[in-house]
């Protein structure tokens, strides 16, 4: 399974919108200068999080990005959702129905997308009960000055 880089920088711009607070709103611009990313493209990704509910835009010259929510409502699967899509990470396309080995009277699930389909399920439900909040105070459990440099970054 591999993500888009996109999930990565949605991840590290909500958690830099967290913690430069509800009262700022923060433009993509800024956004992007703070990883050195590209700014049109950071901006779908914020877009894609605002479609989603999980960032709120303001238009205008002093608009931006602010976060929708708490962080502790916002699980790690809404932001990959919101990146990527809903759609499982595996697709099966039935090749075992296909070639000499076919049988047309086997009516059975694939036993391979059975298995991809736990394994997807397990990585949803740990997506899922991880949340913003967590990441936050893992963050600031282990590099505690990070939400104050970020904050001074983004409201200064």
């Amino acid at each position: 399974m591999r993500m888009s880089e996109g999930v990565e920088w949605a991840v590290h711009c909500c958690l830099n919108l967290a913690w430069t607070g509800a009262e700022h709103a923060v433009s993509a611009a800024r956004l992007a200068a703070y990883y050195e990313l590209p700014s049109a493209y950071l901006n779908k990704q914020l877009q894609a999080l605002a479609r989603d509910g999980i960032v709120a835009s303001t238009p205008g010259p002093r608009g931006g990005f602010r976060l929708a929510r708490a962080p502790e409502s916002i699980t790690l699967l809404d932001v990959v959702t919101a990146i990527e899509g809903p759609r499982p990470a595996f697709r099966c396309a039935e090749i075992r129905r296909r070639g000499p080995g076919a049988d047309p009277a086997d009516e059975t699930r694939c036993a391979v997308d059975q298995a991809m389909g736990q394994a997807d399920l397990a990585w949803r439900r740990e997506l899922a009960g991880r949340t913003l909040g967590d990441v936050m105070a893992g963050v600031e459990r282990t590099a505690p000055a990070v939400p104050e440099r970020v904050h001074r970054w983004f409201t200064t």
